[in-house]
């Protein structure tokens, strides 16, 4: 393996470090943007790495969505600086609205909020998935530079019985993604 592969995610139920294959490094987040943000500046500072993997749980906006999905544009779905620009986009910073990995083809959207209910904004902008970490993670690597993908693991319907599901479902994921960066992307370096 000749890259460098760093995997972010935000707490230890979603990811078992000791079950990263050899050469890949996993650290802990944080739940929501700030922690994120934080964590992931600090960790591309340290370990430099050629490519940073988002891996953790998502709501489903999009009822059919399944299993693991792989993210391919990442929104912040709580900036809300109305009038100064529309919900979803940072005022007087245009490249910042919509962060594309170059994979996959689910659309997430970031927010330091835990979806439980219907929003039709998310519905009208084509929001997939939810979840509180992602932007975090494609900001920090867009402004240095760094390659990054994510992937999902549905665990709920951001919908009122939300929190109990991903409660019950947080670990499921795991398999399926370990699987998926052997054979996706450790395999192929």
């Amino acid at each position: 393996m000749s890259d460098k592969i760093l995997v972010l995610t935000a707490i230890s139920d979603e990811l078992d470090k000791a079950r990263a294959p050899a050469g890949v490094e996993v650290i802990y987040t944080g739940v929501g943007k700030i922690n994120t943000t934080s964590a992931t500046t600090l960790a591309l500072q340290a370990q430099q790495p050629t490519l940073v993997i988002n891996y953790g749980t998502a709501g489903k906006i999009t009822k059919s969505l399944r299993g693991l999905v792989e993210v391919s544009a990442v929104v912040q779905r709580d900036m809300m600086a109305m009038p100064l620009a529309p919900r979803g986009r940072t005022p007087f910073s245009p490249d910042l609205d919509r962060l594309s990995s170059g994979y996959g083809s689910v659309v997430c959207g970031t927010g330091d909020s835990f979806v439980t209910s219907v929003d039709p904004w998310l519905t009208e902008n084509n929001i997939d998935i939810v979840d509180m970490e992602l932007f975090a993670i494609a900001h920090v690597c867009q402004r240095h530079s760094v390659p990054w993908r994510a992937f999902k693991f549905i665990t709920d319907d951001a919908d009122d019985n939300a929190a109990d599901h991903w409660t019950e479902n947080i670990a499921d994921g795991e398999e399926l993604f370990w699987d998926i960066l052997r054979r996706q992307i450790i395999d192929r370096s």
